[in-house]
């Protein structure tokens, strides 16, 4: 059944008592944050020659952000008005088109106050925890953890508060507007992930090649024009782009598993089971949903809250307290399902509890945890694939790629499995009904992305650590134990951020698995279902499998063209200012911030109308079924390259980092350059296109189904609006391409001019 035909009960008055304490549970994770934020500003920043460092990365995130607002406002406003004139026609009444519209911008603004919030205390967290390095590695630990918690905690507070909001404004017509808000979570996370992957990835490659391979100086050398630029980009990409990343797929998540639940209560299955009550039934697996997000806020505040360093304890894994907080968190989650499994989730046919929410919900965790454990198991310093990825650098760059690549690969298979084998779990704990299944399945997604305050303070942890290391080098304090203790813990940042991004990924497939039920109701599929044996959708499931490979090469292509201008720029520099090497010259830092902003800003747009029009193509150019196709495609070949290129990108990074911390010779070896290379090569595939196809995956399959209810069935069906909307599809689709191809470096200058051949 469409969900515009979808009719369910009111709220009961339990129910609105249970959405308020829902809602003070957003504020309360909320207020946590504002806690942590004070514990965070009233540490010491330290020196003076660390705060100008500091400031200076802060100045230039910030500056940064504003500009994408300005890159990103029209293309919202352009999306909320054709939102409300294409549901104008198929809801009675102005109240839930403009309700739908409004609820985009709001999905847009709040995915992206969450990475604005995260990523400012970060630029505040980073200075403060490099200076405590200098006192122990306990506070330098903690206060890192701290500082990544506001983003975790603002995160989910700011994603529960407008889902509970519209759903208390809306009640049981909720569902039809929530789509809305995930579809601007997803929309604005794109954009920044994009965005702010091409900037920090350009700084950091452009920068890497110049100085640690050509001029053989240390990472984080104030000598080397680019270090502002890649400390900036680390906040840009991995705190606000990583923040509004995880809203979206928190926020999809939710919003999968309500629309599902409406679904069921009209589906033949489920009211065969539940006869009468199918409706209220329904209902309440809705109000479970929300219920669940809610105990996700208290156990990540205690999860945050357990990540301690023994006192007296010398420098240890970084690793080993933030397992140790994350299971925490997660055994707190697996307790609050069953008890409220046990309190409200009781069947109306027996008056017993219906343990099997709460047994899938936990199937999510599950999933969690063994992600985070592959995820570790290829990318961590210590652990089998990066010592050998380290070792083949032995033979030179070429080798070590070859090594990486391989371990990215095989990753990407046991991740897919575990997701499968998930699934199947979610179908047989459900067999009785397909509804339930399917209801199933977002639950599991749900339960995996519970402790999302945790999981997104974990990833933040990584650029704080990495920009603390940054800042104690350019800020010239020399204190040996302070560097080794801030090296180790940015090398297990690199790790944090790997598990983030695998969870990250896996909430997108299961996400996109539950919304497909959605797209099959709304495209009127479910008598036939989406054949691949049909022409039209086999070439759908082409099309779709090829387009996460030409939005990578989107991304990738962008960050190597702002890398090769950064590399111009330092050589430069370098070039016609001898003083800078020695010493006695500050570089330029502006010059390679102004060049990977720039680029950041003109590759903005290429890959988001790629993600929004090459659905609309297929459904409008061909029919329903092939839509169906080619989002299929879209998730399989999205996943599989998501967690390669993430995983593969890690792996190379902490075997460089493994190197420079003295392992086979250590910094300024031959291995050493061999391994910088491949950090090169990995860091676009880890920091932009690989963490990018997951916002990507979930914008394809909302406009999907937002698109879903206007596409046919039949191909030969033309009509005036469909040849109009497959004309504009494919003009804008052209233009993704052509803005993909500007700026190519065998037609254009370099910024700075040529090189001489003196040089």
């Amino acid at each position: 059944m469409s969900e515009a035909k979808i009719i369910l009960p009111a709220l009961t008055g339990t129910q609105l008592w249970i959405l308020w304490g829902v809602l003070i549970s957003a504020l309360l994770a909320l207020g946590y944050g504002l806690w942590l934020v004070r514990i965070v500003l009233a540490a010491d920043p330290g020196p003076k020659s660390m705060t100008d460092v500091a400031e200076a990365i802060q100045e230039g995130a910030m500056a940064y952000l504003r500009r994408q607002m300005k890159t990103m406002v029209f293309f919202v406003i352009a999306i909320a008005i054709a939102l409300f004139f294409m549901y104008r026609n198929v809801y009675p009444g102005l109240e839930l088109p403009i309700g739908i519209a409004v609820a985009f911008v709001l999905g847009v603004s709040a995915s992206y106050f969450a990475g604005f919030v995260g990523m400012w205390l970060a630029v505040k967290g980073n200075v403060r925890s490099a200076n405590a390095a200098l006192t122990s590695f306990k506070d330098a630990m903690e206060l890192a953890f701290k500082a990544g918690g506001v983003s975790g905690m603002f995160t989910v507070g700011m994603g529960l508060l407008g889902a509970t909001v519209i759903f208390l404004y809306f009640q049981q017509d909720a569902m039809k507007v929530l789509i809305g808000f995930g579809f601007g979570g997803s929309l604005a996370a794109l954009f920044m992930r994009v965005g702010g992957g091409i900037f920090t990835k350009a700084a950091d490659v452009g920068g890497d090649l110049v100085g640690k391979v050509e001029a053989g100086i240390p990472e984080d050398d104030p000598r080397n024009a680019a270090t502002i630029a890649d400390n900036v980009g680390d906040n840009v990409g991995d705190c606000a782009g990583m923040a509004a990343d995880v809203f979206e797929s928190y926020e999809v998540t939710l919003v999968a598993a309500i629309i599902l639940a409406a679904y069921a209560a009209s589906e033949t299955d489920f009211v065969r089971a539940y006869g009468a009550a199918a409706g209220a039934f329904a209902m309440k697996m809705i109000i479970f949903a929300l219920i669940l997000r809610g105990v996700g806020v208290f156990s990540s505040i205690l999860g945050i809250m357990a990540v301690r360093v023994p006192a007296g304890s010398g420098m240890s894994d970084p690793m080993r307290p933030i397992n140790m907080g994350y299971m925490t968190s997660a055994i707190a989650s697996v307790a609050g399902f069953f008890v409220v499994n046990w309190l409200y989730m009781t069947d109306p046919r027996t008056g017993a509890p219906d343990w099997r929410f709460g047994i899938t919900a936990t199937l999510g965790i599950a999933l969690a945890v063994v992600t985070l454990w592959l995820t570790n198991h290829f990318t961590h310093p210590d652990r089998g694939p990066v010592n050998e990825t380290a070792n083949a650098a032995r033979t030179g760059p070429a080798t070590l790629i070859l090594s990486g690549m391989a371990e990215g690969l095989e990753s990407s298979v046991w991740a897919l499995l575990m997701i499968a084998i998930v699934i199947i779990g979610a179908m047989v704990i459900f067999r009785e009904s397909l509804a339930l299944q399917f209801y199933g399945i977002a639950l599991t997604g749900l339960g995996l992305l519970t402790t999302t305050g945790f999981i997104l303070a974990m990833d933040t942890y990584g650029p704080i650590t990495d920009n603390a290391h940054g800042i104690f080098e350019m800020g010239g304090v020399h204190q040996e134990e302070a560097s080794r203790t801030l090296s180790w813990m940015d090398a297990i940042g690199n790790t944090t951020k790997a598990l983030t991004k695998g969870l990250a990924i896996a909430s997108a497939v299961i996400a996109a698995v539950s919304l497909f039920r959605s797209f099959i109701d709304e495209a009127h599929l479910g008598a036939i279902g989406v054949q691949v044996n049909a022409p039209t959708v086999f070439v759908g499931l082409l099309i779709g499998g090829a387009v996460p490979f030409l939005f990578s090469s989107f991304a990738i292509k962008a960050v190597s063209r702002a890398a090769y201008q950064v590399v111009f720029e330092v050589r430069r520099q370098f070039r016609e200012h001898p003083g800078i090497m020695e010493g006695k010259e500050l570089p330029e830092y502006g010059r390679c911030v102004d060049i990977v902003t720039a680029t950041a800003q003109k590759e903005l747009l290429g890959p988001a109308i790629l993600a929004v029009f090459s659905p609309l193509l297929v459904g409008f150019g061909l029919n329903a079924g092939a839509l169906g196709g080619f989002l299929a495609g879209t998730i399989l070949t999205g996943q599989l390259l998501a967690v390669f290129m993430a995983n593969a990108g890690a792996n190379w990074d902490n075997a460089k980092k493994k190197v420079e911390d003295g392992f086979l010779g250590g910094k300024g070896t031959e291995v050493h350059k061999a391994t910088v290379v491949g950090d090169t090569v990995g860091d676009p595939f880890k920091d932009t296109a690989g963490p990018a196809l997951n916002p990507m995956i979930k914008v394809m399959n909302l406009v999907g189904i937002l698109a879903a209810p206007f596409t046919t069935t039949e191909i030969g069906n033309v009509t005036g609006g469909r040849i109009a909307i497959v004309l504009f599809s494919i003009a804008m689709l052209s233009l993704a391409v052509i803005l993909s191809k500007r700026g190519s470096i065998a037609e254009t200058e370099p910024q700075g001019g040529r090189e001489k051949a003196a040089a």
